[in-house]
């Protein structure tokens, strides 16, 4: 049995990043009037809803973006999700949901529903359809030869020259991303370093700016998840002996400066 707790303190970082559990209500009131766009025929019940995954989601990116991840490999896997649930739990007669309905209850075209189920049938979920912009750069880099030594080392860049340079990667492999800004973000997440002349050297191929990843990945996996699927459990039973446990905690007796002790760190 599930039995996922959580711990929040109400002091100011808290209350700015995440939000504690008696402000809940006025943030998804808030979020739903200010911040999202929703369709003129979604009633209150789905704009609460929407407003909660909000709030849910803010930590999320901001954690999937320190380790390099984007939108597009998020939305890629929302849209395996939704097309794997929605095959698997509304079909008839036992045989899964057809690409048609499919395609009703997500909001994808068929065409996009075969192409995830394909693409999961051949055991390949998580793979990117297309690479984003920073991945193609770095691949490129390593993979081109106007960017590569004989050997197949990435040459050392400058930003903008005549030859080859880093302007003129991002030009060709980078989309509509202005070079300045690919610097910026592959500096920060540690795969380019910028050496005092001002020439880029590559430093990794991979596109990870998480020092310990394994943290996140079990975070999701063994916290999120059991949360999530014990929630999703308890609205299907709707209160019945068949209900798991999924309790939170809330108190504003830690003060400010408690967080940074060990106990509390944890």
């Amino acid at each position: 049995m599930f039995c996922p707790v959580s711990f929040v303190a109400a002091n100011s970082s808290y209350v700015r990043n995440l939000g504690y559990f008696s402000q809940v209500r006025q943030n998804i009131s808030k979020f739903t009037e200010a911040s999202i766009y929703f369709a003129p025929m979604q009633n209150d019940i789905q704009r609460q809803i929407l407003g909660a995954m909000l709030l849910v989601l803010r930590p999320i990116a901001r954690a999937l973006l320190r380790a390099g991840i984007g939108y597009r490999e998020f939305a890629e896997i929302s849209k395996n999700a939704f097309v794997d649930v929605a095959g698997k739990d509304y079909g008839l007669r036992g045989r899964p949901t057809n690409i048609s309905r499919v395609a009703v209850m997500t909001g994808l075209t068929r065409k996009e529903v075969r192409r995830i189920r394909d693409k999961s049938e051949k055991g390949d979920e998580i793979s990117l359809a297309k690479l984003t912009p920073m991945s193609q750069v770095m691949h490129r880099w390593y993979t081109e030869d106007e960017f590569t030594s004989e050997n197949g080392v990435p040459l050392v860049l400058d930003f903008d020259a005549e030859g080859p340079s880093f302007a003129g990667l991002v030009k060709k492999f980078g989309g509509d991303i202005p070079p300045g800004a690919m610097r910026t973000e592959l500096k920060r997440i540690g795969a380019v370093e910028e050496l005092e002349s001002g020439q880029l050297h590559a430093l990794t191929r991979s596109i990870v700016g998480l020092d310990d990843h394994e943290k996140l990945v079990r975070g999701l996996a063994h916290v999120m998840y059991p949360a999530a699927l014990s929630l999703v459990h308890n609205l299907a039973v709707n209160g019945t002996n068949e209900s798991w446990v999924h309790a939170s905690a809330f108190t504003q007796s830690v003060r400010q400066t408690d967080l940074s002790k060990p106990a509390l760190a944890r």
